[in-house]
């Protein structure tokens, strides 16, 4: 009688050990590996099986699906000093598992030909794939032609339709804010945000508007666009709560505006959240837990953003390269700055 591969003791069953047991292909046996959809339970279940007979361990996946390849990605970003990069990058390199996938990590610092150099240098090195990662959510041009390897786009999507996106819904994102805010009470909600020009800036105020049109009420003036920075937020406070005194909550479009906010309705008397609760974007950490209460913000899931890119360019290496955009959920992370009113 045969033995199977894990008995032979010779080497560590793979993933195509585990499809040919089962009787499907190496696509497949992915993807019912992965937990993924379209496929059916039976199928899946028949999978499951045969990786237990076989002892196929997860982190086995990945030498399965890159097998004769180089085991290598490139990841190239245009801002890996600021905070969005470096949790995006975290995601990413948990999904292809430690010493499963190496991670070539260049920054191009938003420069064209260095970009290009960068490119071309990974592509010498026969990588299997390239994430590209954005500094801003607005659409970016793709690449440069003659790239033969799976591109895949984060957080900023490539302007060609024909390009795999992944970024996060900043229109959901905007809906949850006020939805969570209305949630707590709040039916005068203004709204300051940041640069018009910023994509993310104007989905989000999509998703606001459309909560406040669900839930039956009118936005407390315009939607004030201005930087995104501390003394913007305040000089903004001012000037909305001079023109909008009855106002009972506040969403900025994002925590350093948030954190200016704060500032304004304290030297103006307004008790946080008592008076007026306030809500940021980006939950970005020392600024939100540092505020006084702690901000209440969206957190744009970016590790969550970085895995899902891992896991499309293991798709498009495995010849299953999706296209168009798709987006991330975000998610609430509520402090002291919008508790409910009583």
């Amino acid at each position: 009688m045969a033995r199977s591969p894990a008995s032979r003791g010779a080497r560590a069953a793979t993933l195509s050990d585990v499809a040919r047991l089962a009787g499907v292909s190496v696509a497949t046996a992915s993807k019912a590996l992965n937990g993924r959809n379209h496929v059916h339970a039976q199928t899946r279940a028949r999978v499951l099986e045969a990786a237990q007979q076989l002892s196929f361990s997860p982190n086995s996946l990945a030498r399965g699906l890159l097998a004769g390849r180089s085991g290598t990605v490139g990841l190239l970003t245009s801002d890996l000093v600021g905070r969005f990069s470096l949790p995006i990058l975290m995601g990413a390199e948990d999904a292809f598992g430690a010493g499963q996938v190496s991670v070539f990590l260049c920054d191009a610092r938003g420069d064209a030909i260095r970009e290009r150099h960068h490119v071309q240098a990974l592509v010498s090195r026969r990588v299997d794939g390239l994430i590209v990662v954005g500094s801003s959510t607005d659409p970016r041009p793709p690449l440069v032609e003659g790239v033969d390897v799976p591109v895949v786009y984060a957080y900023a999507p490539s302007e060609d339709p024909a390009d795999l996106s992944i970024v996060p819904d900043n229109v959901g994102a905007g809906r949850m804010a006020v939805e969570h805010l209305i949630a707590c009470g709040r039916t005068r909600i203004a709204h300051i945000s940041g640069d018009r020009d910023y994509s993310a800036a104007r989905d989000r105020v999509v998703g606001a508007e459309a909560a406040l049109e669900a839930a039956g009420l009118e936005p407390v003036g315009e939607v004030a666009y201005g930087t995104w920075s501390e003394g913007w937020g305040r000089a903004a406070a001012g000037l909305v709560l001079d023109r909008h005194p009855e106002l009972d909550a506040i969403l900025c479009g994002s925590d350093q505006v948030a954190r200016g906010v704060l500032d304004t309705l304290r030297e103006r008397g307004r008790a946080v959240p008592e008076d007026v609760a306030v809500m940021g974007f980006d939950n970005w950490e020392v600024v939100a837990t540092g505020s006084r209460p702690g901000l209440t913000s969206v957190d744009m899931n970016l590790e969550e953003l970085g895995r899902t890119a891992a896991r499309a360019m293991f798709d498009a290496i495995d010849n299953e390269h999706a296209r168009g955009v798709q987006t991330t959920q975000c998610r609430v992370v509520i402090r002291g700055s919008t508790a409910p009113v009583a």
